[in-house]
C-alpha cells in the first residue's frame, strides 16, 4: 500500500490542489481498470519507494486507490504521498537547501516559477524509452515535452443553466453576450484574466486559433467587448467552488467555470450544462525533479500511469482528463462527452503559448503580468 506523507503550502488565489478537490470527490462509476502483470512488463519492475507530490485530500485518496497502488502491485516499487497545494515554491526551497526528497512533482506551465525551474535544470529527461506503445501514440506531441509530461488541463468554460434555457441554449461566448436573446444575471472570474480575456475576444468573432497570444491590440478589443457585459456580471467569482452553487440556486443563469466542477455537478444531478466553444486550458506537468532520490522508480511511475487503462482511473477518480486518447474506451460512454479531450471538444478549446506569456517585455514585466495588470485596471474601474 501506499505511505502517506503531508506536507503544506500556502495557496495563490485559486490553488490546483482545491480545483482538483472540488471534483475528485463525487466521482463514482462501476469501471476500474486492472492491474495486471502484463501492464507492468519487466521493465518497469523494481523495488525501493518513489515520493510523489500532488494535491491532498479526495484527489490524494483517489489517485493512490486507482493509480499508486496499482502500481506498486504491479512493480513492487512503494509510493509515498507529499502533499502541496503549490509544488514549485518547494522545489525551489529544496534545490536552495541543497537537498532534493521528492522524485515526481506537479507543475503548472503558466506560473513563471515553472519556467524558471525548467532553465536552472531541476527536471530530469522523461525516459519515453519505458512507455508503451499505447501511451506513446495516445498521449498528443504538445504533451510529451522533454522535460514534462501533461498530466492534466483544468479548462474553464461556459455553464448554463438548464431550467432557464428550457427552449434555445447559449452554444458561445456571443450568447453569453447576448442578454437580449438569452436574459439573466451572469457570473465571471475576478482573478481569471487571461480566460476573461479570451471569451471576449472569442464574443467578438475571434476564432480559437487567434488566441494562443494576447497582443496589446487584442488586449485592447477585449476589455472594450467586456465593457459591454460589465452591468450584467452580478458577481466576479474569486473561487471555483463559488461557480455551480451560484447556478443552481438561480445567481447565475450562466457562468464561466471549471470542467471538473461542471462534470461533478453533472454526475450528481445538478441542472448544469456546459458548452466547450472558446473554452480555455491551462496545463498541468508531471516532471522528474533532478536529484531526487529515486529517479529510475520516478521515470517507472510516469510511464505506468500514462498507459491507457490507467490514464481512465485518473480521470474518472479525479475528475481531470489524463491526455492519453486511447483511454476513451476503457471510460463509461455517458462521460466521454464530458472531457475535454473527446476530439470534438477539444477542437474548440484555445491552448496558450505559455512560453510567449513568460517572456520578458521591455519594461522587465512578463506579457502575463502586463496582461494582468491591463485587465485588474480595467476591473477596478
Amino acid at each position: 500500500m501506499s505511505e502517506q506523507v503531508s506536507r503544506k503550502l500556502p495557496s495563490r488565489h485559486l490553488s490546483r490542489r482545491s480545483v482538483l478537490q472540488s471534483s475528485a470527490a463525487l466521482l463514482s462509476a462501476p469501471f476500474i481498470a486492472k492491474a495486471t502483470a502484463a501492464f507492468g512488463q519487466e521493465k518497469l519492475a523494481g523495488t525501493g519507494e518513489v515520493v510523489v507530490c500532488s494535491a491532498g485530500g479526495p484527489f490524494k485518496e483517489n489517485f493512490r486507490k486507482y493509480v499508486s497502488d496499482p502500481f506498486t502491485k504491479v512493480t513492487g516499487i512503494r509510493v509515498v504521498d507529499v502533499t502541496a497545494d503549490d509544488a514549485e515554491p518547494q522545489i525551489k526551497a529544496m534545490r536552495g537547501a541543497g537537498r532534493v526528497d521528492w522524485d515526481v512533482a506537479p507543475v503548472n506551465a503558466l506560473w513563471p516559477a515553472y519556467s524558471q525551474l525548467s532553465h536552472a535544470g531541476a527536471f530530469v529527461p522523461i525516459d519515453y524509452s519505458l512507455w508503451d506503445d499505447e501511451a506513446l501514440k495516445g498521449v498528443p506531441e504538445y504533451g510529451r515535452n522533454t522535460h514534462a509530461v501533461l498530466a492534466y488541463s483544468s479548462t474553464s468554460l461556459l455553464v448554463y443553466d438548464e431550467r432557464v434555457f428550457r427552449k434555445v441554449a447559449p452554444k458561445s461566448w456571443a450568447d453569453f453576450w447576448n442578454v437580449k436573446e438569452f436574459p439573466g444575471p451572469r457570473g465571471l472570474g475576478a482573478n481569471s484574466y487571461l480566460s476573461d480575456l479570451v471569451f471576449a475576444l472569442s464574443a467578438d468573432g475571434f476564432t480559437h486559433k487567434g488566441l494562443w497570444r494576447l497582443t496589446d491590440d487584442m488586449v485592447d478589443r477585449a476589455l472594450k467587448k467586456l465593457d459591454e457585459i460589465k452591468p450584467q456580471i452580478t458577481k466576479w467569482w474569486t473561487a471555483g467552488g463559488e461557480t455551480i452553487p451560484l447556478v443552481v440556486n438561480g445567481e447565475y443563469a450562466m457562468t464561466s467555470s471549471f470542467d471538473g466542477r461542471a462534470l461533478t455537478a453533472i454526475k450528481s444531478g445538478a441542472p448544469i450544462r456546459m458548452v466547450w466553444d472558446g473554452a480555455c486550458a491551462t496545463d498541468n506537468y508531471w516532471t522528474v525533479l533532478e536529484g531526487g532520490p529515486n529517479s529510475a522508480n520516478a521515470q517507472k511511475f510516469i510511464a505506468f500511469l500514462n498507459r491507457a487503462e490507467i490514464a481512465a482511473n485518473f480521470t474518472q477518480w479525479t475528475g481531470y482528463s489524463g491526455p492519453n486518447l486511447n483511454q476513451l474506451k476503457y471510460l463509461p460512454a455517458e462521460l466521454v462527452p464530458l472531457l475535454s479531450i473527446t476530439p470534438e471538444n477539444a477542437a474548440k478549446i484555445v491552448r496558450f503559448d505559455a512560453p510567449w506569456f513568460l517572456e520578458k517585455r521591455s519594461d522587465g514585466k512578463s506579457n502575463a503580468e502586463h496582461t494582468q495588470e491591463r485587465f485588474l485596471a480595467w476591473r477596478a474601474k
